[in-house]
Formats: C-alpha cells, structure tokens, sequence
C-alpha cells in the first residue's frame, strides 16, 4: 500500500487577472520593516505608498468603482514609517497601524472618494522604541498583538493606560506574530531562529518552543489550520515546514519552494465560498504532501 498520495494541486498554475482589473501606478517603494505591507477587509485595501518618509498610506476600495477604475486617496498616518498594517475583523472600516514613531494608532476609514479622516480614533504608546508588528484579534474585538523590538504584548483598546499584558522576552528581534484561529494561542518568530506558542490566558512565558529555522535572515510562522503551523524560512530553498502546536519535537514535513534568497511572506486566505471544509484534516498526522496541499490556504 502506497503510504503517500498524490497532491491535488501538482497541476496547478497561478490565474493572472486581466490588466483592466488591475490597480496601477502606485509608488510603494521600498519598505523596510518585518509587517505586512498590504492589508484588505471585505470592503477596503490599505497599503504603503513612497510619500512622507512611508508615514503614508494609500486607501482604495476592493472593487472598482461604476466607471471600472479605482479611486485611491491618501492617509497620512505617522511621523515615520508605517511598518505593519492590519484590519479588524469586526469592522472592515477599522484599521490599526505601527510605526517607527513608536506608537500604535487606530483608524475609521471612510470611502476612497471621500477624505480620509484628520486623524486617529486613539493612539497607544508603549514606550518600547520602533515598534514592528500589529495583530488584530480574530474573536476578541479591541485586543491587539504588538511587536516591538524583543518584546510582545497585548492591549485593550478600551483601556489606553497599560497593556494587559507583556510576554516573556525573546532573545533576539521579533520577526512576526501570528494568532491561532479560535484566539486561545499566539505564535511567534524570531531572529534567535526559535518558534514559540503563548497560551497568554495561562501565563506569560511560551507553552512551547523548538528551533526552527537553519538561518537568521528571515522567518515568518502563520496558523495554517485547527492545531497547525506553517513556518518560513530562507535556508534550502526557502523552505516551508509544517508543525503540530501540540507537539513542537520536530515537524512533520517540509518542502523548497524557490531557489530564490528572498524570504517567504506566507499570506493566509479566509476559509470561504464553496468547498472550504469539503476535506478536514484526518486524525492521523499530515505527510510530507499534506504540507503541500495546505498551499490551498496559504499563499507564498
């Protein structure tokens, strides 16, 4: 009996849309930091533009307007770079921002045809330098993942005094946050080549923690599914690994992606439209094709 299958996405090839569903003439430039540098809701997208020293974004909406062109206008959001970027995912018109102003501010973005606000609905000031790294909750509304040099924390926006809590530090920069489904764990990546999973309800050091990557340039970590972890690196290939968060040991598979130095900016796609849930993960463990086969939800 043959232990593995056949991967129903070895055929596959990526869809370009048509240059008239695309949005053109934007000036990124060239952002330096660890976040996203793109973010969308149902209704809106957010994104760095090369103006005022990156402090500003650039707001259009998902879909294009009667005339099938898109409307872009500007939000000047920081004194310095916006380095990551995130949307709620209770209200498509609110987006959280970080910068290496050191703050964290949150916004209520309107229609690209209209002005964008003046300013903040709040601001946070951890007082921890540059910060990198903003995460929304996925079932708590309010409660934020902030990254900011070795050190993660949580924030209720409802209480701008403190944060409500501050995770052990790492040994070396925070390279990304990223937060379980259902909320209960966080994982993290790091510089010192460590992945970790908080369990902040039950304490503020990591439930568990393993060496992940053979190389310090560059590592991203993204929940997959239920219990699972996808991990970057740009050691071999770039190499994607795939983890069970209830047994760290080793992973359970891996596999090279492109031969480029580069790193692996994982992208997770929202479970929906037909055939989400058509194939859960069987009891036994994913095989070295299971994690190819997540590539279905996670885009590299």
């Amino acid at each position: 009996m043959n232990r593995f299958k056949t991967s129903k996405f070895k055929n596959t090839t990526p869809k370009i849309a048509k240059k008239d569903g695309w949005i053109c003439n934007i000036r990124a430039g060239n952002v330096q930091s660890l976040g996203n540098h793109i973010k969308a809701s149902s209704e809106l997208v957010a994104f760095n533009i090369d103006q005022a020293g990156g402090g500003m974004l650039g707001v259009t909406s998902v879909s294009p307007a009667a005339d099938g062109k898109w409307t872009i206008s500007q939000l000047p959001c920081h004194g310095d770079l916006v380095t990551d970027l995130d949307f709620s995912p209770f209200d498509d018109a609110l987006l959280a921002t970080c910068s290496a102003d050191e703050t964290v501010k949150l916004w209520r973005l309107c229609s690209p045809e209209k002005d964008q606000p003046g300013g903040p609905e709040l601001t946070l000031s951890p007082g921890l330098g540059r910060l990198e790294l903003v995460l929304f909750h996925p079932t708590s509304s309010g409660l934020l993942a902030v990254g900011a040099a070795q050190t993660a924390l949580l924030w209720d926006t409802s209480r701008q005094d403190a944060p409500l809590a501050v995770l052990e530090q790492h040994d070396d920069k925070l390279q990304s946050l990223s937060w379980k489904q259902d909320g209960s764990l966080l994982a993290s990546s790091c510089l010192d080549k460590m992945l970790r999973v908080f369990d902040p309800r039950a304490q503020l050091t990591p439930v568990q923690s393993v060496k992940n990557v053979h190389s310090s340039k560059g590592s991203r970590a993204l929940w997959a599914r239920d219990d699972y972890l996808l991990t970057t690196d740009t050691h071999r290939g770039r190499e994607v690994r795939l983890w069970d968060s209830r047994k760290l040991g080793s992973a359970l598979g891996s596999v090279s992606v492109s031969d480029s130095s580069g790193p692996n900016l994982p992208a997770p796609r929202p479970r929906s439209g037909p055939g989400w849930g058509a194939e859960p993960l069987a009891p036994s463990p994913p095989s070295v094709t299971d994690t190819v086969s997540l590539r279905d939800e996670v885009q590299i």
